[in-house]
C-alpha cells in the first residue's frame, strides 16, 4: 500500500513535529508501506521520506518545477515526479496514494486534508484517511466541523469519511484494517 503523507514543510515548527514524522517514516517502513510524498526535503517532508527509506521503504515525491527551480526537490526519491503546479501535483498524489495520512501542518495541509476529505464525502474515493494529531493541533477543527454539521452545512456522513488518532501506530492500525473504507451513500 502506497500512503501519502500530508504534512508541514515549515521549517520554524517545535522539534517534537520533526520526531513524529521520523516516527511515521520508520512505522511506514516497518509494515512493508511506500511512501507518497509532496517531494521536498525540507522539514517534515523530508524527514517522513529520509525515515521511510532509511528503513527501506519506496518512496516517490510529486514535486511542482517551481519547487525544484529552487533546489528543495527530493532528488533521493525512488521516483521524483515533477509536475507542471500545485494542482497538478495534487492530483498525481492522489492517483499514486492508496491510503492518506495527515500528521499537523499548516495552511496548505489543511488545503489537502480538505479535498481528499470532500472527495471522500462525496463518494469519489473509498481510501482511508486518518489524522494523526498527538497533540491537539486539530481539536478546533474538529469543534468547527461539528458546528458546521450542527448548523446543517455538512452532511450526516462527515465524521464517518475520517479517522483520528493520536499514536503512530494506532494511525497505522486504522489505516490497515480500512475498517472506514466504506461507500458513504448518504447524498445530504
Amino acid at each position: 500500500m502506497f500512503v501519502c503523507v500530508f504534512c508541514s514543510s515549515s521549517q520554524r515548527i517545535h522539534p517534537k513535529y520533526l520526531e513524529l514524522a521520523r516516527e511515521v517514516g520508520g512505522e511506514l517502513a516497518r509494515r512493508g508501506h511506500g511512501l507518497v510524498s509532496g517531494g521536498a526535503i525540507v522539514s517534515c517532508m523530508g524527514e517522513v521520506a529520509r525515515a521511510a527509506r532509511a528503513g527501506g521503504a519506496a518512496t516517490v515525491g510529486v514535486i511542482p518545477q517551481a519547487l525544484v527551480d529552487i533546489e528543495i526537490a527530493d532528488t533521493d526519491s525512488a521516483e521524483l515526479v515533477v509536475t507542471t503546479d500545485m494542482r497538478e501535483r495534487k492530483g498525481m498524489m492522489d492517483t499514486r496514494s492508496d491510503a492518506f495520512l495527515v500528521l499537523p501542518g499548516g495552511i496548505g495541509t489543511l488545503e489537502e486534508l480538505f479535498e481528499i476529505w470532500t472527495a471522500r464525502v462525496l463518494g469519489l474515493h473509498v481510501k482511508p484517511l486518518v489524522i494523526l494529531d498527538p497533540w491537539g493541533l486539530y481539536d478546533p477543527l474538529k469543534a468547527l466541523v461539528d458546528g458546521m454539521y450542527d448548523q446543517g452545512f455538512t452532511r450526516p456522513n462527515v465524521f464517518d469519511a475520517i479517522s483520528w488518532a493520536t499514536e503512530v501506530p494506532e494511525a497505522f492500525d486504522l489505516l490497515d484494517k480500512r475498517q472506514h473504507v466504506i461507500p458513504l451513500t448518504d447524498p445530504d
